[in-house]
């Protein structure tokens, strides 16, 4: 499992997150979804050998949030 940090700057309500977190969740190799709306980040944790990063920002640009930067893994 990997878990990236990602820069949403269009998150700006508990919409916004229900509206990631329904568009993610569902995905083949997603684990885990956190939106702080506050810091407009989205922290993904995710199989990578099932679903590729920029498969996540692609879904993300999709729904409406573009990322502005992928902090990488964390531990």
């Amino acid at each position: 499992m990997a878990t990236t940090e990602l820069d949403v700057p269009d998150i700006s309500c508990d919409h916004c997150a229900s509206a990631i977190r329904q568009a993610l969740t569902p995905q083949p190799g997603i684990a885990a979804v956190q939106v702080d709306v506050a810091g407009k980040r989205v922290t993904v944790e995710y199989d990578e050998r099932l679903l590729a990063l920029t498969r996540i920002e692609a879904l993300l640009d999709e729904e409406g949030y573009p990322v502005e930067s992928a902090a990488g893994s964390v531990a």
